[in-house]
């Protein structure tokens, strides 16, 4: 099984302490994770909108980035990024909250619909329109009250976000694997995962 292509790894959330610890900011909570694992620096590059790093992730060479727009505007980063080093949208992994999983759960995909995410959606609007690049989806379930904004940028009740925090740790390995194995293997590795305590019904 070949390698990813990947060379852009962006993680997505809002900038600031009164978004620290949401669950719209779990996947730039992911990125910050990996550039950890990796000691990757990741720096303010007002040319790409974003905290930027470059480092060796499992034997690839890669860029990370944590666009600091408000999350609408993702894409300023994204798409400047792939415009100066001429990255295709197949190359580029993003991590971001996914309120159609539960919590505790992950999955891996490339292209399809962006679920109304307003991120993602600047992002395929940065690359022309094109929903061709990776996503990993972190699971943060819905409000039952359906005040979605509210729910996304309140922080999680201390048993989910040990659910996601498991969901996270199992996904650096995925990542790995999507490097140096491929989509497939990641995919498999990635979406089978299952929360601890979970059972199926």
């Amino acid at each position: 099984m070949a390698a990813s292509e990947i060379k852009l790894i962006v993680g997505l959330g809002n900038i600031g302490t009164k978004y620290q610890g949401t669950r719209h900011n779990c996947g730039c909570d992911l990125l910050f994770a990996l550039a950890d694992k990796y000691r990757i620096a990741l720096s303010d590059d007002k040319r790409f909108h974003g905290q930027i790093g470059r480092g060796n992730v499992a034997g690839a060479d890669v860029r990370l980035a944590f666009p600091t727009t408000l999350m609408n505007l993702s894409g300023q980063c994204v798409g400047a990024l792939c415009t100066f080093y001429r990255l295709a949208p197949s190359e580029v992994l993003v991590l971001h909250d996914e309120m159609d999983l539960p919590p505790g759960h992950v999955r891996l995909k490339f292209g399809g619909g962006l679920a109304g995410h307003n991120g993602l959606k600047s992002i395929a609007a940065s690359l022309g329109g094109s929903q061709d690049f990776y996503r990993l989806r972190i699971g943060i379930g819905k409000d039952p009250a359906r005040d979605t904004i509210n729910f996304v940028l309140g922080r999680p009740a201390p048993a989910e976000r040990a659910l996601i925090a498991e969901a996270g740790e199992h996904a650096l390995e995925g990542i790995t694997l999507l490097l140096t194995k491929g989509a497939e293997r990641a995919a498999s590795f990635i979406n089978s995962f299952k929360p601890s305590g979970f059972a199926e019904v």
